[in-house]
């Protein structure tokens, strides 16, 4: 298990640490401080007295920021708090739909587009304030458009220079579409972190009686872009590894994208095997549950879908059936965006809690400690795996 205690928190801090959690992310940002608050409170801390720790050690790290709008629909960034000389953590969530606002009498739910104008509005408060400046954007706003295919927008890319063109020092994201995007911006921290560890976890958390061989389980991978995915697990769990390839219609354009012909497999036999299916997200599900319609076909044993965001765009009902029907055993996806309380109360579903390590991140970011060791979770999946063979509580 990743400890505090095992971080190198030698370094002075940047600045005194402060978090802002946009509105979608308030929950996340509470969680985080908490164990901020926490940690901080059991070091007793032995320089809290020097003037290079002041504001080391508080009863809260959130600072009050609001995003009002006015009945146009137009909003502004207010900050309630001094952040002068600080080191600023911003969260938000561009995904969280729930959130709504009134304009002209209309109810509005919030876009990613709206969600990022906040993020903006924020940081045009702080005013160049903040000693540095950090954005944690678990889903990356506009990553699923990181490619340019014909005369389109690179808006993920505009994002990111416009975000370090506003003073943004380092922007953590969690399993970016495509990691490349960072090329935009090669000469500011960037990181994408994948949950593989937590899902290895919550996969044993549930499920008691699996046997981590290539004999008995594999790693699939649902297309050619999350290959990478499923090696890296495969490796980690000494697995087979397979994967689909998506054979799409190239003639038409549906909802945005290239329709999907078929899905075609590679990779060794399935039959009797279960297998973990890995991607970066879950959009309508289609393509997930295809995949494991014919991995059935193929006689898999029980078919596990890990996603590090559960979008769920048209709904739970598909996943239900394919629960009821046998398709799938469980769904594992990341509290890194918004849930909604159907999805938390579904027998097959298993929510990932990233909070800890997010929390993690920052206190040896605000150390300027090195994060190297917390992104690589080869030892810790190692740790969680002797545990379990022994039978052991996870």
């Amino acid at each position: 298990m990743l400890r505090r205690n095992d971080r190198n928190l030698d370094n002075i801090p940047v600045g005194a640490l402060g978090i802002i959690a946009l509105d979608g992310c308030k929950e996340m940002g509470d969680k985080v401080n908490n164990y901020l608050v926490k940690w901080r409170k059991e070091d007793g801390h032995a320089h809290k007295d020097d003037i290079v720790f002041h504001g080391y050690e508080r009863d809260t790290f959130l600072i009050d920021a609001k995003v009002p709008r006015f009945g146009s629909g137009e909003a502004k960034g207010i900050i309630n708090d001094s952040v002068r000389g600080m080191d600023i953590y911003l969260m938000v969530d561009v995904c969280n739909y729930s959130l709504t606002y009134s304009l002209t009498g209309h109810e509005n739910h919030m876009s990613p587009d709206d969600h990022y104008q906040n993020l903006k509005r924020v940081i045009a408060a702080i005013g160049g304030k903040a000693r540095r400046l950090n954005v944690i954007m678990p889903f990356l706003y506009e990553s699923r458009q990181h490619k340019r295919s014909s005369r389109e927008s690179l808006d993920c890319a505009l994002a990111l220079q416009e975000l370090v063109r506003m003073g943004v020092d380092n922007i953590i994201t969690f399993d970016a579409h495509d990691p490349r995007v960072q090329n935009a911006i090669p000469l500011n921290g960037f990181e994408t972190v994948r949950p593989t560890y937590q899902f290895i976890k919550g996969l044993l958390r549930n499920f008691k009686d699996l046997q981590i061989d290539c004999d008995h389980m594999m790693a699939i991978s649902p297309d050619e872009g999350a290959t990478e995915r499923a090696i890296y697990l495969a490796n980690m769990l000494n697995l087979d590894m397979g994967m689909f390839y998506k054979r799409r219609d190239y003639t038409k354009i549906v909802n945005g994208r290239n329709p999907i012909v078929a899905h075609e497999f590679l990779g060794s036999s399935v039959e009797g095997k279960d297998v973990i299916i890995l991607d970066d997200m879950i959009s309508s599900g289609d393509s997930i549950l295809d995949v494991a319609r014919q991995l059935k076909q193929r006689k898999a044993r029980r078919i596990f879908a890990a996603a590090t965001f559960g979008l769920f765009t048209n709904g739970l009902e598909k996943f239900d059936k394919a629960y009821e029907d046998g398709l799938i055993d469980a769904i594992l996806t990341t509290n890194l965006i918004y849930q909604t309380p159907e999805l938390l109360e579904r027998p097959y579903y298993i929510s990932c809690e990233m909070s800890k390590y997010i929390a993690l991140m920052i206190d040896t970011l605000n150390h300027d400690g090195s994060i190297s060791s917390i992104l690589n979770p080869n030892e810790r999946i190692q740790n969680v795996l002797e545990k379990y063979k022994r039978g052991e509580e996870i």
